[in-house]
């Protein structure tokens, strides 16, 4: 979900963010779901925000996602950890900052998204609320002379 959001903001045509990041892409550190499709819950959530165009197959991290990407930003601090220790066991170099993507979430505190694929169909609400968030802000922060976007 996280990369169907942020997608939506930065290739979106009308948005002060578009084209401003380059690639785009969401990964798991475990290989449990490579080659899914998101879940349905996702996309309808997606759909039911006006994202209705997002394709996506789910992968692992890979070694090259290091070097390919900036950032790398993990949903929880189990995944935080994960990355980092991928990162150290197979002694990756790169340019990607690793991050937890709540860091961003504007409340002057880290905040996790809890994965809500066990949870009650709110649990996908508010995962799109805080990807939304976290997108907007890290957006805000890392280019900060781009006039914001009207609500």
């Amino acid at each position: 979900m996280a990369e169907g959001v942020f997608r939506s903001i930065v290739k979106d045509p009308s948005s002060p963010y578009y084209n401003l990041i380059g690639s785009v892409d969401s990964c798991g550190t475990g290989g449990y779901h490579v080659g899914d499709d998101p879940d349905d819950r996702t996309l309808s959530t997606l759909k039911d925000n006006g994202i209705t165009n997002y394709k996506h197959a789910a992968r692992r991290l890979r070694d090259s996602d290091f070097k390919e990407f900036d950032y790398i930003f993990a949903m929880d601090n189990n995944n935080h950890s994960d990355v980092q220790r991928w990162r150290s066991r197979k002694q990756v170099g790169g340019k990607a900052q690793v991050m937890l993507f709540g860091e961003f979430s504007g409340t002057g505190r880290k905040e996790v998204v809890q994965d809500p694929y066990y949870i009650d169909g709110d649990a996908f609400k508010k995962t799109y609320e805080q990807c939304r968030r976290f997108s907007q802000n890290f957006l805000a922060t890392t280019f900060p002379d781009v006039p914001e976007p009207t609500k």
